[in-house]
Parts: C-alpha cells; structure tokens; sequence
C-alpha cells in the first residue's frame, strides 16, 4: 500500500500524457493555430514545471518524475509549433 500513491500517480500521468502526442502531430500537420490557446499550453507546461520541482525538492524522484518529464517534453514541442504555426499564419496573410 506504501507505493499505491506512486501507482496512481504514474496512472495519471500516463492519461494525461496519452493525448499530447496527438496533438503535437495535429500541430505538426495543421500548421495553424485554430483550435490551439497559448495559455492553456503555458498553463499545462507551468504544472508539470511544479510537479518536477515538487518531486526533487522532497526527495521523492520516482517512476512518476520521468512522466513529468516526458509529458514536459513533449507540451514544449507543441508550443513551439504553436508559434511556427502562428509565423506561418502571418506570412500566408501577408
């Protein structure tokens, strides 16, 4: 029951980071920024950025600190498409 906590914690990180793949690849192939809110991302990148820093500074870096970091990893790939996307916007209405 010690490690139940982590388990459920590892669960959770696993169903939130199931759909950023996806969305990076929607990113990638849309090159548009419909559908997309910068601050949703940056307030997704923000709690991982916490649960990181919150898993080192109590010591407990554990399987779930690696989903932090993968799901981190790849919400920062979508920003940056995010503002490719948006450069490509401003030169196709231009």
């Amino acid at each position: 029951m010690e490690n139940f906590g982590e388990i459920l914690e590892v669960i959770m990180m696993i169903c939130f980071g199931i759909s950023w793949p996806l969305s990076v690849y929607k990113s990638y192939k849309a090159r548009s920024t419909a559908g997309k809110s910068f601050v949703f991302l940056f307030a997704i990148w923000i709690g991982y950025i916490a649960g990181i820093f919150g898993k080192i500074l109590t010591d407990n870096v554990t399987l779930a600190f690696y989903f932090y970091l993968l799901n981190i990893t790849i919400v920062s790939i979508d920003i940056a498409l995010y503002f490719r996307n948006r450069k490509i916007e401003k030169i196709a209405r231009a």
